[in-house]
């Protein structure tokens, strides 16, 4: 066992947990000794073969717990490296009140974010783009992707459908896509958002730096303008563990109550 590791568990043997399967009772284990905070985060987990020897079970085990734990989030392995506790990660509010932009949502919060481009192109629309922004024959539309990070860690991924003739030049679309609208007129005063749970495909598993099959949250967004008319539709990718999602509830009008009684 390494300097570093002997630091982190103590020479003596390994108690596990009672109860269930032997790799249940090491993921156990190990999670109470990043809870309890005598492993941390970044900290380098035992090989292998030494947790195996010290929790006195097989490898196997040990692989399995390790994999669920990669799974969940908590280990990261790094190949060539070995595994490693997850850095913690920030959580965020996110009212469902407002009608915000990304950039605008975070910077009320004082958290610096920025955005890589994935996608910014005119396209011919999908029969979905064409029904919700009820595009004209021949119309085509724009669709802008981009991975949102606040300094290196990814946020969620944000794929924006509008009309062309909204957003003719894609290109040129800087931080926010609604300081933009906003400088022709075209800014969204209201929305319907749907929100389901997901599991992160290996692709956007990758972007979002977390295993594939992870909990998600999918966002489909559609904004209107004044007149009733759809300007944006937004289908986004939210990290489970970063994201919480916030809507105050009222009771109804009480006047309105009590002279239905």
């Amino acid at each position: 066992m390494s300097e570093q590791s002997e630091v982190l568990f103590g020479n003596g043997p390994v108690t596990l947990p009672p109860g269930g399967p032997l790799y249940l009772q090491l993921k156990r284990w190990i999670e109470d000794a990043i809870e309890r905070g005598t492993i941390n985060p970044g900290d380098a987990l035992p090989s292998e073969r030494d947790l195996a020897l010290r929790a006195d079970v097989s490898r196997v085990t040990v692989r399995k717990a390790v994999q669920e734990l990669v799974q969940d989030g908590v280990l990261v392995q790094r190949h060539g490296s070995g595994t490693f506790v997850a850095p913690q990660t920030q959580r965020v509010e996110q009212s469902l009140s407002q009608l915000t932009s990304f950039t605008e949502d975070m910077a009320r919060r004082g958290m610096a974010v920025r955005a890589e481009w994935l996608d910014r192109g005119i396209y011919t629309p999908s029969p979905d783009e064409t029904v919700i922004l009820a595009l004209g024959a021949g119309e085509d539309v724009a669709r802008i992707a981009r991975l949102r990070l606040t300094g290196d860690m990814p946020l969620a991924i944000e794929r924006a459908s509008l009309s062309a003739s909204v957003l003719p030049r894609p290109q040129e679309l800087g931080d926010s896509l609604y300081k933009y609208l906003d400088r022709f007129g075209n800014r969204p005063v209201r929305a319907i958002q749907r929100i389901r749970a997901a599991n992160i495909t290996e692709a956007d598993a990758h972007l979002l730096q977390v295993p594939t099959g992870a909990a998600g949250l999918h966002i489909e967004r559609i904004s209107y303008l004044p007149t009733g008319r759809a300007i944006e539709f937004t289908r986004s990718i939210y990290r489970g563990d970063t994201y919480d999602f916030v809507a105050e509830l009222r009771l109804g009008d009480a006047n309105n109550t009590s002279k239905k009684k």
